[in-house]
């Protein structure tokens, strides 16, 4: 039964979904207006570059041998993945999420690109951080940016995403998924570039 619960956590909190959840939280609390039509095809647009198109790019490669599950357990199974996921956020960097349209979301974007890319370094030295941890970490450090920009009280949302947080931290080590060490690291490399970044629209 916890075996199964802890699963879920993992499922649930994807990092293919977490980005995806961040946009979707600021056009929910961002004070500015923007029209519908633009949110939708935005959230659109965003889930087929970040979500479908990784899943189908995954798929590719397991054909081809480059990896052999989604779970990625070896270094070296990450470098084609990571590689390939830094292109499609500079696509939706370019195409998407423009500084001139919503600033915060394109360095939202910035900041997960960076972790990405230092996930990538790590994997090619053979270290093999918590991709979970850093996607939880960066939108939880994001979020936080967001309530001190925007003068809002997301208290709750706030206390939430550290059990969130919590949660995907326990989920993975109880899968033996991680070490400690691993954890710790993969959240100061989402959370650290977030927090950098915020000096550019805050």
């Amino acid at each position: 039964m916890i075996d199964r619960i802890l699963k879920s956590i993992s499922f649930i909190f994807h990092p293919l979904l977490m980005p995806l959840f961040g946009v979707v939280f600021y056009f929910a609390k961002s004070p500015r207006f923007i029209p519908n039509e633009i949110i939708q095809a935005k959230l659109i647009s965003l889930f087929i570059l970040t979500v479908i198109l990784p899943i189908l790019l995954f798929f590719l490669l397991k054909t081809l041998g480059k990896v052999k599950s989604i779970y990625l357990e070896s270094t070296r199974e990450r470098i084609f993945p990571l590689l390939l996921n830094c292109v499609v956020i500079i696509l939706v960097l370019q195409r998407i999420i423009t500084p001139s349209q919503v600033i915060e979301l394109y360095f939202f974007f910035v900041g997960i690109l960076i972790s990405t890319l230092a996930c990538l370094i790590l994997a090619i030295f053979k270290f093999k951080s918590s991709i979970h941890m850093i996607a939880v970490s960066g939108v939880f450090m994001f979020f936080i940016a967001l309530s001190i920009h925007f003068n809002i009280n997301i208290n709750g949302t706030l206390a939430l995403m550290s059990i969130i947080t919590g949660a995907v931290a326990t989920s993975r080590l109880h899968l033996n998924a991680h070490t400690y060490k691993e954890l710790i690291i993969g959240f100061f490399v989402g959370m650290f570039p977030q927090l950098i970044l915020v000096n550019y629209w805050l």
